[in-house]
């Protein structure tokens, strides 16, 4: 069967499921910024009980990974984002759950093979990016004398 591409567009666009985005966008702006809330929650607690603000703002930032990651473990946090749609992939949570969903898929081909190699798929090219971009922006901010 020859296609051409106009021909695989079409195809592709009367076969593909619509997105209802007057539901999506305002579901993920409201989840994103809930878990932000949450997240600003945990900060004012850490600074209730006496810790420094650079130390409470990575302390939040800590305890909204460790939840991330715990409710993707339980398989509540799929359910979640269901519903939330993009909001839970923006916060560092997401990132949390792009980090820990490759993990726990990939553990029956073991410790090696399967959690340590398949861990970091969908979240590998995210670190590597963030990375050279980072020694970018500093070379250039050394190189401009700004440093």
């Amino acid at each position: 069967m020859n296609m051409t591409n106009k021909d695989y567009s079409n195809l592709a666009d009367r076969e593909s499921a619509k997105s209802k985005s007057y539901i999506n966008i305002p579901a993920a702006f409201v989840s994103g910024g809930l878990i932000c809330v949450i997240g600003q929650a945990f900060m004012n607690g850490y600074l209730a009980l006496g810790v420094e603000k650079d130390v409470a703002s990575s302390a939040a930032s800590c305890t909204l990974v460790f939840l991330s990651a715990l409710l993707t473990g339980f398989g509540v946090y799929d359910d979640i984002a269901k519903h939330a749609g993009a909001g839970t992939l923006v916060p560092i949570t997401g990132f949390a759950n792009s980090v820990v969903s490759p993990a726990l898929e990939f553990k029956s081909e073991g410790m090696i093979l399967g959690v340590g190699a398949k861990m970091f798929v969908i979240a590998g090219p995210v670190i590597v990016y963030g990375v050279l971009a980072s020694v970018a922006y500093g070379l250039i901010a050394f190189g401009l004398g700004l440093y």
